[in-house]
């Protein structure tokens, strides 16, 4: 028997889009794809997986635009979280909170075009 997993699904509004973004942003890939009536895709960052798809009300599955924020965080560690958060912001995220040095961590938090907040950064090995 395999070790369980748990992987997120964030809705959002454009899940194509969406998808380019985090090829763009975090150097995602796409594992699957479902094209139809709505996007679902997904995407691997290193070992970890997580879902996109396109909002579905009638699901219960909203976006950040339909809800007025986000209601989770994604946490992305990386070795070089500096590297990371320039690329997203270059690839469209916009800077909540830059990287710096706090709580035992090198982190910054950025929010993707779509409403979800991404932090960035990597756990020190000597925690101040």
């Amino acid at each position: 028997m395999s070790r369980p997993t748990l992987a997120p699904w964030l809705s959002v509004r454009d899940a194509a889009r969406a998808v380019e973004f985090c090829k763009a942003a975090f150097g995602a890939v796409e594992t699957f794809r479902i094209d139809g009536g709505g996007v679902v895709s997904r995407l691997s960052v290193g070992d970890s997986e997580f879902w996109l798809s396109d909002e579905s009300p009638e699901h219960f599955n909203f976006s950040p635009a339909s809800l007025g924020g986000a209601t989770a965080r994604m946490i992305l560690s990386v070795a070089d979280p500096d590297a990371v958060f320039a690329q997203a912001c270059r690839a469209g995220a916009r800077v909540i909170r830059p990287v710096a040095e706090e709580h035992g961590w090198r982190i910054g938090r950025v929010v993707d075009p779509f409403g979800h907040h991404w932090e960035i950064g990597r756990e020190l090995e000597d925690p101040v």
